[in-house]
């Protein structure tokens, strides 16, 4: 199946230099799906309709300070390759050329309402995320804040007391609160500017009860909730109780899905390539294939590495986190770290990775590797 159907002509197209304002009017007067940004005619970027929506810029400053950076996909395009281009790009939008010329947008939500009757093919229990980040819900919203941006994530399940899930968090409830709606009560009935907000505690801020998945339920039925309430997102609980947290599933991991092949070789996206500076795709490919190769009994399915980019340098190179996911043959497997660049950040997270493959029950490395990789971890 290519996008040649999907994609949707019900953009607005606007300069880089427009004023907020104005480009705020235009999506409310058209009521598009999306902005491409262009400077004297040539495409720069894309502005969302969240994006749009949540933003709380004075409505003199330019559309360029909003936009965000997506790729070029072909209207003929494969929707498989789609979908890889916008995990890469780390977007939900992204506008479509036929040629040369500008066609229309293609969205993350267009391809999965495209493809949702195939997915009764997948359980849950297939993509879902299992290496989840929790909050709790004394902690405070400043905390919250930093985890989201620190792991790259939009939600955390929000746990009590005891240790049982009781809401959720999101990016789109702190800016809600901050942003659109500041008279808004928080379930502590509280309100308050953006430097109170931080100090709140998160149970102020949360969602719930919460719209939650269990392994064993359709990859199809799990999106229609998604759709049915116009989130993101869901906690997968065990389908015997709704208050442990097994981990999430989102629109992400559902398009990621779609990006799966059958090859014998392994099939890696990566996500935010623009931080990758001097090393290459194919070199980041070749070392985690280097590791995988190891252990002989482990079919890895599908690997995914994202980096992101921390605001703190060191002689001009930033700090970069760099997390590595496998999904396997024996389940899921990750590893994360920080270096400065990213390929010291990859070769972190890669050393990790492969502490946490020989923790997996039931992985033999083979001998040769073995005793070189337990001698390495001071285990001899």
């Amino acid at each position: 199946m290519d996008i040649t159907d999907i994609a949707l002509q019900d953009f607005v197209e606007l300069e880089a230099d427009t004023r907020l304002g104005k480009v705020r009017s235009a999506f409310e007067r058209e009521n598009p799906k999306g902005i491409i940004i262009t400077d004297d005619g040539d495409y720069v970027g894309v502005v969302g309709e969240k994006q749009l929506i949540q933003s709380h810029i004075e409505d003199n400053t330019k559309a360029a300070a909003l936009m965000r950076s997506a790729p070029r996909i072909d209207r003929h395009e494969d929707v498989r390759e789609a979908s890889r281009m916008l995990i890469e790009g780390d977007t939900q939008i992204a506008p479509v050329y036929e040629g040369e010329k500008l066609w229309g947008i293609i969205t993350s939500d267009a391809i999965l309402e495209a493809v949702h009757e195939n997915l009764d093919a997948l359980t849950v229990e297939q993509i879902y995320t299992e290496d989840v980040v929790t909050i709790r819900e004394e902690d405070r919203n400043g905390q919250a804040i930093n985890r989201l941006r620190e792991n790259g994530i939009s939600r955390l399940p929000v746990l009590n007391e005891n240790g049982n899930l009781t809401g959720v968090l999101t990016t789109h409830d702190i800016t809600e609160f901050v942003v659109r709606n500041e008279a808004r009560q928080g379930t502590g009935d509280r309100s308050g500017d953006l430097e109170r907000m931080l100090d709140l505690p998160v149970y102020d801020l949360m969602t719930s009860p919460v719209f939650t998945t269990n392994p064993g339920e359709s990859v199809r039925d799990a999106v229609s909730r998604m759709f049915e309430n116009d989130i993101a997102g869901l906690v997968v609980t065990p389908s015997d109780s709704d208050s442990e947290v097994l981990g999430v599933l989102t629109k992400t991991d559902v398009l990621r899905a779609l990006t799966y092949t059958e090859q014998e070789q392994m099939d890696v996206q990566i996500t935010n390539v623009d931080l990758l500076g001097t090393v290459t795709r194919t070199e980041l490919v070749e070392s985690l294939t280097q590791v995988v190769d190891k252990y002989q009994e482990m079919q890895v399915h599908h690997a995914h590495l994202r980096f992101h980019e921390h605001k703190e340098k060191l002689r001009g190179t930033p700090l970069i986190q760099s997390q590595i996911r496998l999904r396997t043959s024996h389940g899921q497997v990750a590893g994360s770290g920080e270096g400065y660049g990213a390929e010291h950040a990859f070769r972190v997270a890669l050393d990790k990775l492969e502490r946490n493959v020989l923790e997996m029950k039931g992985i033999n490395a083979d001998e040769q590797y073995r005793g070189q990789l337990l001698r390495k971890l001071g285990e001899l």
